[in-house]
């Protein structure tokens, strides 16, 4: 049997990112979102442009879904889903890094909390499913934003609120972060929404490579974060193995 065409792969993508954002999208929004080149990206939204899957804005240049597929805004990823595929490989997260482990998913400009494994210890701790948290002030959050520019444009309203002095809370850091997010694979946070509190998230993948959610460790900063505040590598390593098994079972080829 033939093996998956990845061009077909990526419009797929590129349609189910235009079917979820809160309006129209750009070359450059797209192609950084998928993590694509600009003349890739072009190729593949002229091809659905001439098909008819895609109208292009004439005055921004930006795209949206054609009338003919508006009712793929109902198709993306669902929660449900996304749990129950990542639930194996959150325990063995916790378990292997020792610390609690929760994953993110989009929900009107913040991240929910769709599962959350306590720490393997005796500690007290609160179940966080259902928990609405930041996209700035998070490392699931930064994850999501760094793949989804509307997501972004949605943190303009009313500013992003500080919740400590490490707070990113400028467009210009948010946006610089989520560069080096996208370039890194993963992102942190280290005392940016509570003081003494860290946590390292990666981005869980679906078909042609949308980023779907994140998942990551949280806990003590000085467990989660070396001397210089840099995430500890044995524990990046751990939570990026995980989201690339969790995107391997949602059907990401590429991770």
């Amino acid at each position: 049997m033939p093996g998956p065409i990845q061009s077909i792969e990526r419009a797929a993508a590129i349609l189910r990112l235009l079917a979820r954002g809160s309006g129209r999208l750009g070359v450059g929004e797209i192609a950084d979102s998928l993590e694509l080149a600009k003349g890739t990206a072009h190729g593949i939204l002229r091809t659905l442009q001439g098909v008819g899957f895609v109208e292009q804005d004439r005055d921004s240049g930006k795209y949206q879904l054609g009338a003919a597929l508006l009712h793929l805004g109902t198709s993306y990823l669902d929660v449900n889903e996304l749990r129950s595929r990542a639930i194996n490989w959150a325990d063995a997260l916790a378990a292997r890094s020792g610390e609690a482990v929760r994953i993110g998913a989009p929900l009107e400009g913040r991240v929910l909390v769709v599962h959350h494994v306590f720490r393997p210890d005796d500690s007290l701790q609160t179940l966080d499913v259902g928990t609405l948290l930041p996209l700035h002030a998070t490392a699931l959050g930064k994850v999501l934003l760094a793949y989804d520019t509307g997501l972004v444009a949605s943190l303009r309203t009313g500013g992003p609120e500080a919740y400590t002095r490490r707070t990113l809370v400028t467009q210009t850091a948010i946006k610089r972060a989520c560069g080096k997010v996208r370039e890194a694979g993963w992102a942190s946070e280290n005392g940016e929404m509570i003081t003494g509190e860290a946590g390292i998230a990666a981005p869980i993948r679906g078909h042609g490579g949308i980023v779907v959610g994140a998942i990551g460790v949280s806990g003590a900063a000085e467990r989660i974060c070396e001397a210089d505040g840099s995430p500890i590598p044995r524990l990046l390593g751990h939570v990026r193995d995980a989201a690339r098994a969790v995107s391997r079972d949602l059907g990401a080829s590429r991770w």
